[in-house]
């Protein structure tokens, strides 16, 4: 049995905003996986359950003509033998337990390797679009080359181009640190996206979160490539309080506290993880103990991810 592990993703900048032409900015989680292995070396009601829902996801691929670049005969003769996904990825948390999957299985029935990474992104998309209704393709990407990578998008001649730049894994500054908040509250991407997108509908909204919030998300980003970290938090403490006015419906009341705080304030910043609704939120600090202190003096667990 292959024994790759295909690790969970975070977004650390870009979650709505790339749909829309802003970079996105990618990085393994790697405090979860999943890997292939078998109800037979493996027994259990979880092995059981995700042999099933392969089967359904399996029913998916054979009906579209799309996907016979995979040997879905393979897949299904392996799924009667009892493969299965033994995933640790948090569902509902938005760190990509079905970009793994998709990743999973792209990895080990293809029989063509797509080269041109865009259209990769494209078909691993067509794949995910049967957990969320629409995908980017993003999520399973970053699981499948397991490495960070910053996903550019600028209109030039009135179309829109990509370019993907693959970053170390060491990128980010040594006195930068990363920690993800568990909210304990799982949550659905659709609803929160087809929200997003009615909001965005009206001409106001629409200006100010191409206008204002776009440019933010794409300064967060360059800031943090180029290790430049005084201008890295200015930058998130504002795009903290922009998706408290624009993205609010995805922030539980009770969580809303935490957005828009500076380093002065309680020595971390906090933004939205994934589509948000629950899941995961991401905290940035400069300073690691003081940052522990006031966690632990809350009802939420943090797990430092950087």
């Amino acid at each position: 049995m292959d024994k790759r592990k295909y690790n969970g993703k975070v977004i650390l900048f870009g979650e709505y905003s790339m749909i829309f032409g802003a970079d996105a900015l990618l990085i393994p989680y790697y405090n979860s996986s999943a890997e292939w292995n078998t109800i037979m070396h493996r027994p259990s009601e979880k092995a059981i359950e995700s042999n099933k829902n392969l089967f359904d996801f399996y029913n998916y691929l054979s009906a579209n003509e799309k996907f016979r670049i995979l040997d879905l005969r393979r897949f299904e003769m392996e799924l009667n033998a009892g493969i299965f996904l033994d995933s640790n990825i948090p569902l509902g948390y938005g760190v990509g337990s079905s970009g793994a999957v998709v990743a999973a299985i792209y990895d080990r029935y293809k029989l063509i390797e797509i080269q041109d990474v865009l259209k990769l992104k494209d078909f691993l998309a067509s794949m995910e679009s049967y957990f969320h209704g629409s995908s980017s393709g993003i999520d399973p990407l970053q699981c499948y080359l397991g490495k960070p990578f910053v996903l550019s998008q600028r209109t030039m001649d009135n179309r829109q181009q990509s370019y993907f730049t693959v970053l170390d894994t060491d990128f980010i500054s040594d006195n930068i640190h990363i920690f993800l908040i568990d909210t304990k509250i799982k949550s659905p991407t659709s609803p929160l996206v087809e929200r997003f997108k009615e909001l965005r509908e009206d001409n106001k909204y629409h200006e100010r979160f191409d206008n204002m919030y776009v440019p933010l998300v794409n300064n967060c980003i360059n800031c943090l490539v180029e290790k430049n970290d005084d201008e890295f938090f200015v930058n998130l403490s504002l795009l903290s309080k922009m998706q408290m006015e624009l993205l609010s419906h995805t922030i539980p009341d009770e969580l809303k506290i935490f957005f828009g705080k500076s380093l002065n304030d309680s020595h971390f910043q906090v933004k939205l993880c994934g589509a948000g609704g629950g899941g995961f939120l991401l905290g940035f600090t400069n300073n690691v103990e003081n940052t522990n202190i006031y966690w632990g003096k809350t009802n939420y667990k943090i797990i430092w991810i950087k």
